[in-house]
């Protein structure tokens, strides 16, 4: 099925309307280029006041051409006064902007994946959940593939629903993964199938408690009908129906409802989200046949970006065979959520302020560890926070204590391994095995 953003202008809905975006990470630079294909004028609104006006090269080439504007530092009521439409980025906290928000409609706030899913036909597969929401929907991806389908995985990773939108081809299935952060400005989002894979303290410096935690990520089957599919945990089935959480068709999931075979994901907690996942695919006609091959064969390929660990909600990445500057760039353009990026060892050369267009506005943080600081540190050192450790589990264990949920701990560490380690698969078990210690250490993770 052919698509083409003509569609959507002949819409004129928003030609020559003012939109506002919050945040100029990867979700909000896909809100600006999809905006600005609607003729919309757009002004782009980041709190950091350090921001490069060269984040706008990344929307479109001659921004002042297109009606598409920066500003950078604190926000004021001055920069919505006028707005038509204020997309919010993901993790975005909504209530440090009510008070510059106060005199614009709330109808009009909304997350940029809803704005997105206003423009969809295509049904929708949405995952939530406090842990392990990244494994599942890649999984979740992979199964409908492997059943002949066309799928776009994405949302809250990979690639941002905004510019899926600006696609040629369309999907047959859309797999998103979705955050509470951008669930409490959904107000019309309906997904076909919607799944809730566990729920645990989480985010309590955003929320102000479980109850109102629970309600966001409860948002996302407010809008079902009985023609959809909700899937959440056995556990919590009874809980939830006498809420009446949801108009769609409820199917619970536990780890021992499902006997597939997948050595890719060990653990009992992937025995649940396995379970989960086969209860989404099924409205799509996928077979058990289909699905038990596609598990079976599912895994990440090491030290290439591999997710190898969630605890508390920070992701650990493996992505130790990044050596080199564009390799890096690479992996850290693979996620929509905040990176705390490792680096360090022998340096291969390179220009490494040719990353920070890249980096700037995605990565939060840069743990720096073994050789090469040098190299690193005075070009990096001014654009993000910067520290130093000797070891790589000392910097792995740094950037945790740091971390935020939602956030990757990302080694990509654009360098050989040699001042520490025999070779790059060597740092990259090391790596995981202090992931390992970490989740041990916090529960078991996920």
């Amino acid at each position: 099925m052919d698509r083409t953003v003509g569609i959507f202008q002949s819409l004129k809905i928003f030609e020559n309307r003012q939109a506002v975006v919050v945040g100029a990470g990867v979700s909000g630079l896909a809100a600006c280029r999809f905006l600005l294909s609607l003729g919309a004028r757009v002004r782009l609104v980041d709190a950091k006041p350090d921001l490069s006006p060269g984040v706008l090269q990344k929307v479109h080439a001659d921004p002042a051409s297109v009606g598409l504007t920066l500003e950078a530092g604190p926000h004021t009521p001055a920069q919505f006064a006028d707005a038509h439409l204020v997309v919010l980025s993901p993790g975005v906290p909504v209530k440090k902007l009510a008070p510059v928000l106060a005199d614009v409609d709330p109808a009009r706030v909304v997350a940029e994946m809803e704005f997105a899913s206003w423009f969809l036909t295509e049904p929708v597969i949405a995952i939530t959940g406090t842990n392990g929401k990244t494994t599942t929907t890649t999984l979740v991806g992979r199964i409908l593939e492997s059943a002949g389908l066309s799928v776009f995985v994405g949302g809250n990773i990979g690639t941002p629903l905004c510019d899926y939108l600006m696609a040629e081809r369309a999907a047959d299935v859309l797999v998103i993964e979705i955050s509470s952060f951008q669930l409490q400005n959904c107000r019309s989002f309906a997904p076909r199938v919607a799944a809730l894979l566990n729920f645990s303290a989480n985010h309590l410096d955003y929320h102000a408690d479980m109850e109102e935690y629970l309600q966001a990520k409860l948002q996302l089957f407010a809008r079902q009908d009985h023609g959809c599919t909700a899937v959440v945990p056995e556990s919590m089935r009874a809980e939830l129906v006498a809420r009446g959480f949801t108009k769609a068709r409820v199917e619970g999931f536990a780890a021992e409802d499902t006997d597939f075979d997948c050595p890719g994901l060990p653990g009992a907690h992937n025995r649940e989200n396995i379970a989960a996942a086969w209860r989404m695919v099924r409205p799509f006609g996928v077979t058990e046949a289909q699905a038990r091959k596609a598990v079976a064969e599912f895994h990440a390929l090491a030290h290439r970006i591999e997710p190898v660990g969630e605890t508390n909600g920070v992701l650990f990445v493996n992505d130790s065979k990044a050596t080199t500057l564009d390799s890096v760039c690479a992996a850290v353009k693979s996620f929509g959520r905040p990176v705390r990026l490792l680096l360090g060892g022998v340096f291969k050369g390179g220009d490494v302020a040719s990353m920070l267009p890249t980096l700037t506005g995605r990565v939060a943080s840069i743990g720096l560890f073994g050789a090469a600081r040098e190299v690193f540190e005075p070009v990096l050192a001014p654009h993000f926070p910067v520290s130093w450790d000797q070891t790589l589990e000392a910097a792995v264990r740094r950037q945790f204590g740091q971390a935020k949920p939602g956030d990757v701990i990302l080694l990509s560490p654009a360098t050989a391994s040699f001042d520490a380690y025999s070779s790059y698969t060597e740092r990259g078990r090391d790596f995981v095995r202090v992931a390992q210690a970490i989740a041990s250490e916090h529960g078991g993770g996920r």
